[in-house]
């Protein structure tokens, strides 16, 4: 193992011009799959954000007494998929439609936790409010719910696909990087041949170039996709950028990917040796 790593690093110093053309090479097609990234990451907070705001509204009978109104905000509070109740007079509902141009008797205003949201649950959910005798109406936006639910699931589905898509891209595009880097040593390799080398000592080293390629290529693509957030966060709007969580998985994810494309190319090379 320490033979092949030293290969690996001597690989860089033989072909410093296909080293750095390879890693540049990387870095823009990750700095791609980055880019994408950003974008699903800041559509998934916006619809989170948009999510927040799904909440079931129950209007009361005139005339009902406090003890029952009570008893109902108990009772829907502890519904596992509600996170909080509250009670909205006839005054503070009046107040809030002048603002806002919204109904005038307003009684119970439900949020619900993340994870019930869905169209199914959130009905389930304004179904079991109904049952109570002195409850009128129960609204949610019902209409709302369902295309915001429907949005979700397209931009996830979108998401992996294309994220799916670039990540073949990047995987192609490394390979092609790593083979040119087979074919230059393709005699030395027929050598090793010769004089009994596994498939797998040969391939070691090229293996551990693709992944450190990669590894580099990530970080560069990772410091070129902050720079090109902070440059739109300062002319044209304030976009949130991955955690440091993400950040290490993208690199990570730049060695696999280096490692994937290098193992490709090697192999079809060894199968044609």
């Amino acid at each position: 193992m320490r033979l092949a790593w030293r290969e690996a690093l001597l690989a860089f110093r033989r072909a410093p011009v296909l080293s750095l053309l390879s890693i540049t090479t990387i870095a823009f097609s990750l700095f791609a799959f980055g880019l994408f990234g950003l974008v699903a990451l800041n559509i998934r907070t916006a619809l989170r954000q948009v999510e927040d705001r799904v909440e079931i509204r129950a209007f009361v009978v005139d005339g009902t007494s406090a003890e029952a109104t009570s008893a109902a905000l108990g009772d829907i509070g502890a519904f596992p998929e509600v996170q909080s109740v509250q009670l909205v007079s006839q005054e503070k509902a009046l107040e809030r439609a002048r603002r806002e141009l919204g109904e005038f008797s307003d009684v119970f205003e439900s949020g619900i936790l993340p994870g019930y949201r869905d169209p199914k649950t959130v009905q389930a959910v304004a179904d079991r409010m109904k049952t109570y005798d002195f409850i009128e109406d129960v609204r949610f936006g019902e209409e709302w719910v369902q295309k915001l639910y429907r949005i979700r699931n397209i931009a996830t589905l979108a998401g992996m696909l294309l994220g799916l898509a670039f990540a073949a891209v990047a995987v192609i595009i490394i390979g092609s990087t790593i083979r040119m880097a087979v074919l230059a040593r393709a005699r030395e390799i027929a050598v090793m041949r010769l004089v009994g080398a596994t498939d797998a000592f040969i391939r070691s080293p090229f293996l551990i170039e693709g992944a450190m390629k990669g590894t580099l290529g990530g970080l560069l693509a990772l410091l070129l996709t902050w720079t090109a957030n902070e440059t739109i966060g300062r002319f044209v709007f304030r976009a949130e950028f991955f955690d440091a969580r993400m950040a290490v998985l993208g690199v990570i994810a730049g060695a696999l990917i280096g490692l994937m494309g290098s193992a490709v190319s090697v192999g079809r090379h060894l199968r044609d040796v």
